[in-house]
């Protein structure tokens, strides 16, 4: 499998701006309410950005000498066998990050609870998560398509990235549409629980993705060794 160097190149800048966009503006906006769930989106956000420069890095070592008459000691099994072993290792690093990431955030959510909940603003809260999950799934789509054309194993691991951050910021979009209900009703004494609620729920359910991506990338890591070996 060929890869494009060029659009895989863009492809990668193109999630690196939109990352630091949604990181600034949701961890930005999820301290000036106090709230966990918009923190942990944005923060999740800024692991994408850190991670993507990483893929970023990546490929600008994996690509490195392909111009031109493309040297033939960059065509050789080996050398394809090199990059496996590279584009793994960058794949296994995010999934332990972003793993890392959902248990301290899942830990912020437990005390939170223990300690009453959080009250803040579900009117701006509302509009920030429609504005996210718009935003994250345009950067999904953009992803997902262009990932089969450009044929890199990193921008198929950022697509994951940008479905898990659409997903995410969809719960946050229900969640605070449910706190808002919550507040005009005879049960508003819930609606501070509801914000780290979510941040549990989305903790627990999204670790799942980069266990499966780290693990995936372990097993790639395993076999390009035994090539190599062989």
């Amino acid at each position: 499998m060929s890869c494009n160097i060029q659009l895989e190149r863009k492809l990668l800048q193109f999630s690196t701006l939109s990352s630091f966009l949604f990181a600034v503006m949701g961890i930005g906006l999820g301290l000036w309410l106090g709230s966990l769930v918009i923190v942990f989106d944005g923060a999740y956000s800024f692991v994408s950005l850190a991670l993507t420069l990483v893929s970023l890095v990546a490929a600008a070592y994996l690509h490195r000498g392909k111009k031109g008459a493309q040297a033939e000691v960059k065509s050789t099994a080996y050398s394809q066998t090199h990059a496996q072993q590279v584009e793994s290792s960058v794949i296994a690093f995010k999934g332990m990050v972003i793993t890392v990431m959902c248990l301290v955030s899942f830990y912020s959510a437990i005390e939170a609870i223990v300690n009453g909940g959080r009250n803040i603003d579900t009117g701006i809260a509302l509009a920030f998560g429609v504005i996210n999950v718009i935003g994250c799934f345009i950067n999904y789509k953009v992803m997902a398509i262009y990932s089969g054309k450009a044929e890199s194993a990193l921008v198929d691991a950022e697509s994951k990235q940008w479905l898990m951050d659409t997903v995410i910021s969809g719960a946050v979009l229900i969640g605070f549409t449910i706190a808002t209900g919550l507040k005009m009703s005879d049960y508003a004494h819930f609606a501070p629980y509801a914000d780290p609620i979510m941040v549990v729920i989305a903790s627990v359910y999204f670790v799942i993705v980069p266990l499966q991506m780290t693990w995936g990338a372990l097993k790639q890591l395993q076999a390009t060794r035994q090539v190599v070996s062989a």
